[in-house]
């Protein structure tokens, strides 16, 4: 989340006082002025926000996901693409250096140490994020907590152990839970307590599962599993005080047909719930670009959901989709009937309508995007208004509550203490608002799903419970930038390799009515038909195109079966993508950073 629209308000002096923080530290009268009272520092912690993604990247931080399907495999992972250190990014320390800069002299004694301290838990709060974004990314990396002039010789250190690393980035987030106020911002946008509480959540879950499922001989958490549970332990606790302390709940909205999707669409981020959002600004002309992005044909990456991950949705009463014999032949219009209903506030749909030019029309899955036909709506609006450029007007959630309850049940249940009550509160609690009945939403389970064993978890089998709560992770927190660092700390990257499929075409040369509303939408075909029917999209599946190519978009049995996207194009996922190379660039700055041992070759 960009905080441009407050860097707007700050005044022409103190900006000219703040651009010189990445520059040679001097004694200044504009510095002084900065430190000794609690408006210098509110306003200079102004600019440690610059950290958090902004909406348009959180809308696009699923693109690349083992749910998605999309345009282009992506080069990191994808065989044959030459990705190397050399197209490698994001070893840019120039963030922290301003957050050291404020802890270096955030220390005069004209302020009082409640101030002093907000502060330096803020400023504690972004270098704990920024290092959770580096080790995430990286691994071992340098822990640094000075200013560094460009004569430093610790400019050319080495990288520190991971353990060390995330050990001082805890001791920074427990210092920022401590002294950061828990006054609550209405809008959303700025950090307290309980937004450190929330993301100490996520950074102890992501830091405990890691080193359990990464201490293997030559793993990248090799002998640190032993402290797993210290870090899902920290996991629970923090959440257990969003959950008890926060005065957050579960948003329901206009009931369980709408609530969850309206928790995307608001203009206002939904207080109840959101924890920390990106938020848009008419008057400041600060939008973003979501509907463009996720209606294009040509603007985003046409990210759609794949077959094997909507089958993981049960049905409204509880029940698995994928029990049901005859799951792997429904047609699209059937298929999506009577399930979970985050699923019809998810994609396209049923009675999913927009407004065009004010007039309300259905809108089927349309092909000019989808790939695999489960096409997302989750952070769109309704109107095509917005759907060409930067428009929208709906503010962008980063940390909600919902995360924090699936962070609180899986910490438990990864250590063995997860109850009944604890799954009631959690699950149970997310899967009523989703319209699931009580009693089955609220029962724990007792017995594997044996697809989700087959396809998605098969270590997982005998654990029912670890295996509920990823599915429900999986669907609560769809599209919302999670997946990819789920699927790392599970040590599951194989996941990234599965074929992309949609859903199910029974035949050649006979259209589909995609919606149930009696009008056809789409016709998949090998030789297009001489005669075409208004309204119908015709999509060509044969082996080859014109001039020979070969088609990415094929049925799995040739003439009938689920559709399949760029099955030609070789992904392969292996152990060194677990992270990426440091940068040749920096490599060739301080050798001794050394390349990440996986990606040397």
């Amino acid at each position: 989340m960009r905080q441009k629209l407050i860097w707007v308000l700050i005044s022409g002096s103190m900006l000219a006082g703040c651009s010189k923080l990445d520059q040679v530290p001097e004694a200044t009268a504009t510095k002084e002025a900065i430190f000794s009272s609690e408006k210098g520092l509110e306003t200079y912690a102004y600019s440690f926000y610059d950290i958090l993604p902004d909406a348009n990247a959180i809308i696009r931080s699923d693109e690349m996901s083992d749910y998605g399907a999309r345009t282009q495999a992506p080069d990191f992972y994808r065989k044959g693409s030459g990705f190397t250190s050399r197209q490698s990014s994001g070893w840019d320390w120039r963030t922290l250096r301003n957050i050291n800069y404020f802890i270096e002299n955030c220390n005069s004694p004209k302020v009082t140490p409640e101030v002093k301290n907000h502060y330096l838990g803020l400023a504690r709060f972004f270098r704990a994020m920024f290092y959770f974004d580096k080790v995430k990314r990286f691994g071992d990396v340098p822990w640094i907590t000075k200013t560094m002039t460009v004569d430093d010789p610790a400019l050319f250190n080495s990288r520190d152990a991971r353990a060390k690393v995330m050990d001082s980035v805890l001791v920074d987030i427990n210092f920022a839970v401590a002294n950061l106020r828990t006054t609550d911002d209405k809008t959303r946008s700025l950090v307290n307590r309980y937004v450190a509480l929330a993301l100490k959540s996520r950074i102890c879950l992501f830091e405990g599962t890691f080193r359990k499922y990464h201490d293997y001989p030559g793993g990248l958490a090799q002998g640190l599993s032993s402290t797993a549970n210290t870090w899902l332990s920290e996991a629970e606790t923090a959440a257990a005080k969003v959950m008890k302390d926060g005065g957050y709940s579960l948003f329901t909205g206009d009931g369980p047909s709408k609530g969850y999707r309206q928790l995307f669409t608001s203009k206002a981020p939904v207080s109840a719930e959101i924890i920390l959002a990106s938020v848009v600004d008419p008057a400041l002309s600060v939008f973003n670009d979501a509907n463009w992005w996720w209606t294009s044909a040509t603007y985003g990456a046409r990210v759609s959901f794949t077959r094997t991950f909507v089958n993981t949705y049960l049905n409204i009463d509880g029940s698995r989709f994928t029990d049901n014999p005859n799951y792997k032949t429904m047609l699209f219009v059937d298929e999506v009937k009577g399930r979970d209903l985050r699923l019809q506030q998810s994609i396209r749909m049923g009675d999913y309508t927009r407004v065009n030019g004010g007039k309300v029309e259905a809108a089927p899955p349309v092909f000019s995007y989808t790939y695999t036909g489960y096409q997302p709506i989750k952070w769109c609006l309704d109107d095509t208004y917005y759907d060409g450029g930067s428009r929208n007007d709906n503010s962008i959630s980063y940390i909600r509550l919902a995360e924090v309850l699936l962070n609180y049940a899986e910490a438990k249940a990864e250590m063995g203490t997860l109850t009944a009550d604890d799954w009631v509160k959690t699950v149970g609690a997310l899967r009523k608002r989703a319209g699931i009945t009580a009693a089955a939403a609220d029962a724990l389970p007792t017995t594997d799903d044996p697809y989700l064993v087959a396809n998605y978890y098969p270590e997982l089998a005998g654990k029912p419970v670890l295996l509920e709560l990823r599915r429900e992770r999986g669907i609560e927190l769809s599209l919302e930038g999670l997946r990819f660092y789920d699927i790392v700390r599970w040590h599951h990257g194989e996941l990234m390799n599965v074929a992309w499929k949609g859903f199910y075409v029974p035949a050649l040369d006979v259209p589909m009515d995609l919606n149930g509303d009696g009008k056809m939408d789409v016709l998949f075909y090998k030789v297009k038909p001489a005669t075409t029917i208004a309204g119908v999209t015709y999509i060509n599946v044969a082996e080859t195109l014109t001039g020979g190519t070969k088609n990415p978009q094929r049925l799995s049995n040739d003439t009938f079966g689920e559709l399949t996207w760029l099955t030609n194009v070789e992904r392969g996922w292996e152990e060194k993508h677990y992270l990426y190379p440091i940068p040749e660039a920096d490599l060739q700055m301080n050798p001794k950073l050394e390349q990440n041992k996986l990606w040397k070759n």
